[in-house]
């Protein structure tokens, strides 16, 4: 890659897990009363036909790790487990008695913090709570995120019988400085065990979460661990560019100095070396940081075009109305986003209150929704359409922004549709927001997002 289109198109950018993103959600127009309207039209729409997805946010971890921008709590306390499940079981109580009708359940997700914080019981404990209140829909799929250092077989086996099939873990590098910078020491036979103990208990689906672009780390660190990880052949992997924020996260992200972190070609070598690696190992581009082997579900939804991204990242499939459960958790009806209070204090006294405790949110305008279908579709085909439906009177200044991309072949423009080249794919962040039309509208004063390289 030519090292004048690093730095071009290396500029801040938002990653899209929605559209508006976070920051240009307009909350003076949204309230509590109009989200429960919203999640009860997508309900009554799609239940039936598609079934709903849970994103449980569990977010208590032992340590800091100082790469991590999600939110949690510090603890070695573990008594804060049951009160953290009920609350979340009567946030899940508050959404079904305001639903039509009982929930068919397509999709879990466990995420965190660190969800094997919580004993394999308590897992169990919530887990059924949720099943009782619904029914799980044909070919659902479960997963869940699993720290190497604590996840134990027991956890693996116990949400195993739970139905869950799809676990990820997360690796980051196994370079010992890069580990101790990011307060995330953990060796490659942690790793190794767990990721075996799933094979042999039936996980079908088993996903290792690396970053590149973290402090210290070196060309040999990637190829390293990508090597390592090899392998232990899991069958699709996440390589993230890590998000240098610490504007927005604090001192969370202050356990290094600026200068420890690779920018700008330097970091972008780290990525197209890794890619090539994975590439000549048997793994799949199926969208933006994501890698799949060619048995794996989400690399056959990437090549049927019904890969999906939401605020749980990529999945498989896609369901309209998305609940999510726990303590600052978004919410997604394709109507409207919700998010929960962002403090374990104010979500419980929410919820003491016997009230949703959402705290803010979007409701999507028609452009909104017409943006929104672009975008996901050049986050998940790597290309998008326009046709007299999701026409919008900007497209031609969109274009317009769009060929200078294209003469530096980044995508390729015809027919109404925007095709994004195999040297665009790095970019993709950037053509996205060639369609931002918020973004353009009023431009952030001060750096709300990660660099796009």
């Amino acid at each position: 890659m030519a090292i004048s289109l690093v730095q071009k198109y290396n500029v801040p950018g938002p990653r899209y897990t929605s559209y508006p993103t976070v920051p240009y959600w307009d909350e003076q127009s949204f309230s509590t009363a109009k989200w429960k309207e919203s999640f009860v039209k997508s309900f009554t729409e799609s239940n039936a036909t598609e079934g709903i997805s849970l994103y449980i946010h569990l977010p208590f971890c032992e340590s800091l790790c100082t790469f991590c921008g999600c939110h949690k709590r510090i603890t070695k306390r573990h008594d804060v487990e049951d009160k953290y499940i009920q609350a979340v079981l009567k946030e899940w109580d508050l959404y079904c008695d305001a639903l039509p009708e009982t929930p068919l359940i397509k999709e879990i997700h466990l995420g965190g913090g660190t969800p094997t914080f919580f004993s394999p019981a308590n897992l169990e404990l919530l887990l059924l709570g949720i099943f009782k209140r619904a029914q799980r829909a044909d070919n659902y799929e479960f997963s869940f995120e699993g720290h190497p250092n604590n996840t134990t077989r027991a956890h693996l086996q116990k949400l195993y019988d739970l139905g869950f099939r799809r676990v990820s873990f997360g690796v980051q590098d196994y370079n010992e400085r890069v580990q101790k910078a990011i307060h995330r020491e953990q060796p490659f036979h942690n790793v190794a065990k767990v990721t075996f103990w799933a094979k042999e208990i039936g996980y079908t689906s088993i996903s290792h979460d690396l970053v590149f672009g973290l402090p210290f780390q070196r060309l040999k660190d990637v190829v390293d661990t990508i090597e390592k990880t090899k392998s232990l052949a899991p069958h699709r992997l996440a390589f993230y560019s890590y998000a240098h924020v610490p504007w927005i996260k604090g001192n969370g992200q202050r356990g290094f100095k600026d200068e420890d972190v690779p920018k700008d070609q330097k970091k972008r070598q780290l990525y197209e070396v890794g890619k090539m690696i994975l590439q000549k190992n048997g793994f799949h581009e199926i969208g933006m940081d994501h890698f799949a082997i060619e048995s794996d579900s989400m690399y056959e939804s990437f090549k049927q075009g019904k890969l999906h991204r939401n605020f749980m990242g990529y999945t498989s499939s896609k369901t309209q109305l998305m609940i999510g459960l726990g303590v600052s958790s978004i919410s997604d009806s394709w109507y409207a986003f919700a998010q929960n209070e962002k403090t374990l204090e104010d979500y419980y006294a929410r919820l003491d209150n016997n009230e949703l405790p959402v705290f803010k949110g979007h409701l999507l305008t028609e452009e909104d929704l017409i943006i929104r279908r672009h975008i996901l579709n050049l986050m998940c085909r790597f290309e998008t359409s326009w046709t007299p439906e999701t026409n919008f009177p900007e497209i031609e200044q969109v274009i317009d922004q769009l060929q200078e991309m294209e003469n530096d072949d980044l995508v390729k423009i015809e027919n109404n549709t925007i095709f994004v080249t195999e040297k665009g794919k790095p970019f993709v962040r950037n053509i996205c927001m060639a369609f931002d039309l918020r973004l353009k509208r009023k431009a952030p004063q001060t750096q709300l997002f990660s660099m796009t390289i």
